[in-house]
């Protein structure tokens, strides 16, 4: 993926860069593979607001991708690279020999026209997907799963990847993008490669309205507020707050410990994140 930067005809455009889009091939997606993203703007079934900043957009259609890739020893021709409005990755359009279409997730590499396979016989090249025990070490992989048969769970988004790092027996050490060091079991499956549309990280949007085609409305800082709006309000002229960073409700935002302690999953982390 390359970036593209603009003319400042516009202060919107001043400082602008946007993808070229130039992978992609698919004009138009196909219907039957997609499903209407329904928004709520952030209200429950009641219609009070239980996610703040949240509201407006474009319409979306989401595709549907198979994360099970579990069409077993059938190879699949790559049809289309194609664009999902509702994730930073770009998608494959695969055609098996049976005829049946699906998208799956487009890694690094993968082009028009190649050959694809999911199961234990497929060979540990970009784009196949096999048991995690049948790939050798130090390759990096994508869409993991967590739990045989559920679907990929990990290192899905644009850029992500986890190398394998060791085998002992069925168990299969990962290490994830986040630095953190994981044991997977090893009939788990995963795909070959590096997830494509890297640079998606490094887009500029360049005006708050682009904000808002994606659904996100203005945030306002706290301590721009009055005291009886928020803990963190108030003060003569500018302040930062005089206090610890808080929600409007009083609760404390930072150097807590977000996760449970007695999580099951703490026995398959060697290695936290840093």
């Amino acid at each position: 993926m390359a970036l593209k930067s603009y003319k400042a005809r516009s202060c919107g455009m001043r400082f602008r860069e946007s993808a070229t889009f130039e992978e992609i091939t698919e004009k138009s997606p196909v219907k039957r593979l997609t499903k209407a993203v329904r928004k709520t703007a952030g209200r429950n079934n009641q219609g009070r607001i239980t996610t703040r900043h949240h509201g407006g957009g474009v319409k979306q259609r989401m595709r549907i991708v198979d994360f099970k890739r579990n069409k077993f020893d059938i190879e699949a021709t790559v049809k289309e690279i194609a664009y999902d409005p509702t994730r930073s990755a770009y998608l494959a359009l695969i055609e098996y020999t049976d005829g049946t279409l699906s998208y799956i997730l487009a890694p690094e590499g993968l082009k028009q026209g190649m050959k694809v396979m999911n199961g234990p016989k497929a060979e540990a090249t970009v784009g196949n997907c096999l048991p995690l025990v049948q790939i050798p070490l130090g390759l990096f992989v994508h869409a993991i799963e967590l739990v045989p048969g559920k679907g990929a769970k990990v290192g899905r988004s644009a850029g992500n990847s986890c190398q394998v790092m060791a085998r002992d027996g069925n168990k299969v050490t990962l290490k994830m993008p986040s630095g953190e060091v994981r044991i997977f079991d090893g009939r788990c499956l995963a795909t070959v490669g590096t997830v494509g549309n890297k640079d998606w990280g490094s887009i500029k949007l360049g005006k708050a309205g682009r904000k808002r085609y994606m659904g996100i409305r203005p945030t306002v800082r706290g301590v721009a507020m009055n005291p009886v709006d928020h803990p963190m309000g108030g003060g003569e002229g500018r302040t930062s707050g005089g206090s610890h960073p808080r929600s409007p409700w009083g609760q404390l935002a930072k150097g807590g410990k977000t996760r449970a302690k007695r999580k099951a999953s703490n026995k398959v982390i060697v290695k936290r994140r840093k």
